[in-house]
């Protein structure tokens, strides 16, 4: 059992350093495309970019999950995946290409129709790296994906930047795009992850079962992400969605670094302690625990320093309300996110299914109502929708036999709330001598953003030593058992 903990204590930290360089990069070419990029052209390029998003998820349908889980030939399994990914892929890019005009009318953005077709081409590319990855994972070699994917994605953000810098506009993004995906797979190749297509029917019947039940949640939660674009689109149009974006990809930072970091390490964690009938729920707790104290910092930072949204330029200004009530959003995402997996591995994917359908309808049932009237009511229907659904997945996980006592996940609280105390203070203390008066300054930002990132890391250290003692598990590379 210690060796599983050791080998999630690795596997945290190499997908953690992974995530760090491929969405860092990502998150610079935020900020670039902010600078360079008027509101309407960011908008046009995100509603390309998130069907692209909705794309590499039908193409996949969640099946890349069982070659972690399978007890087969994973060769075999991985062949006949990729097979049929890559096939798919093929299909929906054809479709996007040809389709393009009427789905960017669709959108009620035309001017996106060009957009749509570079970002098509990319899926099947995607398709073939996404297998890349299921092997990677089934073994927790998350050292391996550094080349592939932190790789393609410095890549990819280089010409974007490069791109922007030179006035391509609202092009640079979808050519950064389709570049990351190709190289992706390749970069894949020489890390030594070479899959032979091949097509195994005892396979391929395994995936399918898998799929019939995963893969309608796969895609229910890729549409949670990307269905605001086209309703905000339709009812405010490209510059509203252009606006949101912006603040919707800062709060979306802590959910793909940590968040998804964590629940990928977690869900073959489960997976094994399943198999082994050893107790999951307080690998559940732990990983819930180190998820709140470090998105919780990470939230409260990105709401105290809202304001200063406004060093990209002074138009983006409206996302200042935006980005408060997503923070909220988010952390209530990532949450989810933890207990999802757990729900997964505890062989309940339809409770997952569940779960994130009722989500998708609350959201899309809200923002429906909600966006004609602005930016600030989509936003508070976005966070009140995953904010529901916090108590119905506890239930959930306790009806899964898999939750953690209430006394632990209190405890787990008390971290992020002092924490939280403590900013709060040092940012009143600013406002009150001045130094905040200009919020437009970047040193003011960058200096506020470091004392409040110190004064929680200190606060924390304080008061929540079992976290302390985690994280410096994990940086030690020998974590304790995690049923333990």
């Amino acid at each position: 059992m210690s060796t599983l903990g050791a080998s999630a204590a690795r596997g945290t930290l190499w997908l953690g350093l992974v995530n760090l360089i491929s969405k860092g990069s990502q998150m610079a070419v935020t900020v670039v495309l902010a600078a360079f990029l008027t509101e309407n052209e960011l908008g046009l390029v995100t509603l390309a970019v998130s069907l692209a998003n909705i794309g590499q998820v039908v193409q996949s349908m969640g099946v890349y999950d069982v070659i972690t889980r399978t007890r087969r030939d994973p060769d075999a399994m991985a062949g006949t995946i990729f097979t049929a990914s890559v096939a798919i892929g093929l299909v929906l890019a054809v479709a996007g290409v040809l389709g393009s005009d009427v789905i960017a009318g669709l959108l009620g953005a035309p001017e996106a129709a060009p957009l749509i077709v570079l970002t098509a081409l990319s899926l099947p590319f995607t398709a073939a790296g996404g297998v890349q990855m299921g092997v990677m994972h089934r073994t927790l070699d998350f050292k391996r994906r550094m080349l592939p994917d932190a790789g393609s994605a410095v890549t990819g953000a280089a010409v974007t930047v490069a791109l922007a810098g030179a006035g391509v506009g609202e092009y640079s993004l979808a050519i950064g795009v389709l570049c990351t995906a190709v190289l992706q797979p390749l970069l894949g190749v020489l890390a030594g992850v070479r899959i032979r297509p091949r097509w195994d029917r005892a396979a391929a019947a395994e995936a399918g079962r898998w799929t019939a039940v995963v893969g309608p949640a796969a895609v229910v939660a890729i549409l949670l992400i990307n269905v605001h674009y086209p309703i905000l689109a339709r009812s405010l149009g490209a510059d509203a969605v252009g606006v949101y974006s912006l603040a919707f990809r800062i709060a979306w930072v802590p959910y793909i670094m940590i968040a998804v970091v964590l629940g990928a390490v977690a869900f073959p964690v489960y997976t094994r302690l399943k198999q082994l009938n050893a107790g999951m729920s307080a690998a559940v707790g732990m990983f819930t625990h180190l998820l709140l104290v470090i998105v919780g910092g990470c939230y409260i930072v990105a709401l105290l320093l809202a304001d200063h949204i406004v060093v990209l330029g002074q138009r983006w200004e409206p996302a200042v309300p935006v980005l408060m009530l997503l923070c909220a959003w988010g952390l209530a995402l990532c949450v989810l996110q933890t207990w999802y997996e757990a729900i997964r591995a505890a062989d309940k994917p339809k409770w997952y299914l569940a779960l994130q359908a009722t989500h998708l309808v609350l959201l899309a049932v809200g923002l429906s109502i909600a966006a004609p009237f602005g930016l600030v009511p989509a936003a508070i229907a976005q966070a009140s929708a995953a904010i529901v659904l916090l108590p119905v997945a506890w239930f959930a996980l306790r009806g899964a036999g898999v939750a953690p006592p209430v006394s632990v996940m209190a405890r787990s609280l008390l971290g992020p709330a002092a924490g939280a105390l403590g900013c709060l203070a040092v940012s009143r203390g600013a406002a009150a001598i001045g130094l905040l008066d200009d919020p437009s300054s970047l040193p003011v930002a960058l200096g506020l953003g470091v004392a409040l990132l110190a004064t929680y890391a200190g606060v924390v250290s304080l008061v929540d030593r079992a976290a302390v003692a985690q994280m410096r598990g994990l940086l030690r590379n020998r974590s304790e058992s995690v049923a333990e």
